[in-house]
């Protein structure tokens, strides 16, 4: 009896290893679509690259990487991504850019989820292909940046596999034809490439936002301070509507008249301060959104 039962947990466990291993990617971006660096440049800014990817207080070069993002797993540090062809990004393929942008994956295996792959998933492929133009001519920087502090088991990378069956779904952005032109744009904005929703929604023990409480805040935060909810209800306390909130993502100032500081004073400084006033608005509009 005893052998039926171990050969049905072996069966069994294969089962959910296969399971957890297969593959979770989205379409393969065209081959034949042509990036527009201009473009993409903007993009940087949308998309937060810089607050990451450039480490300021240190003086380092423009997106050559070594930021440091504290988690409970451990400490990741930001990669270079300028154009050098060891240290960067300079012999990365486009097809090899879309993977790991869009489907968390890298050249050299899984991609951790402290880089918001489940956001970039939502962009188009003329969006990526501009972004990585856009990078392509960023002057190269040989700098190499040390590898992620996170001990035994989170840095098994092949785990990842398990983690995107389990929490990631890759697919574009579909607008919702109940909603005008704004409101999808804002949501796209804050969902997809700007990753609002990465850092300020809870997340449960695997790293993973948590189902329905996005944009409800996140007590940890995504640097190790307190990350606010952006909810309706919350911004409207805080003296928010979508002029002011639009004006604060501009300038830092709040309505209170302080001024934001610590990482999302980065994130104003190196992105959001570079947005169009209809990004802005959009995004403002989309948060404060009651229906």
């Amino acid at each position: 009896m005893w052998r039926w039962v171990f050969g049905l947990v072996i069966v069994a466990g294969a089962g959910v290893g296969a399971y957890m291993l297969k593959p979770v990617t989205g379409p393969a971006i065209d081959p034949a679509v042509v990036g527009d660096a201009t473009r993409g440049e903007y993009l940087i800014r949308l998309g937060g690259c810089v607050a990451c990817h450039t480490d300021g207080q240190s003086g380092g070069a423009f997106l050559a990487g070594g930021g440091r993002l504290a988690t409970p797993f451990g400490t990741f540090v930001t990669p270079n991504i300028t154009s050098d062809k060891a240290a960067g990004l300079g012999n990365w393929t486009l097809a090899q850019f879309d993977d790991a942008m869009r489907n968390g994956q890298g050249p050299d295996g899984h991609l951790y989820p402290s880089f918001p792959f489940d956001s970039y998933t939502l962009m188009s492929d003329q969006e990526i292909a501009d972004l990585f133009a856009a990078l392509q001519a960023v002057p190269a920087d040989p700098k190499v940046q040390p590898p992620h502090e996170v001990s035994f088991p989170f840095n098994v990378r092949l785990a990842m596999a398990g983690w995107k069956n389990l929490f990631f779904t890759p697919g574009r952005y579909q607008a919702d034809p109940s909603k005008s032109e704004q409101w999808n744009r804002g949501a796209y904005l804050a969902n997809g490439p700007s990753h609002c929703v990465s850092c300020h929604s809870p997340r449960n023990i695997f790293g993973a936002l948590e189902a329905g409480k996005h944009f409800t805040g996140n007590p940890a935060g995504g640097t190790g301070g307190r990350s606010p909810a952006l909810t309706p209800e919350a911004l409207t306390a805080e003296g928010y509507d979508v002029p002011t909130l639009a004006q604060t993502l501009k300038d830092g100032f709040t309505p209170g008249f302080d001024v934001l500081g610590g990482a999302m004073g980065e994130v104003i400084k190196d992105g959001t301060s570079f947005w169009t006033d209809e990004d802005l608005t959009a995004v403002a509009t989309y948060l404060l959104a009651t229906e």
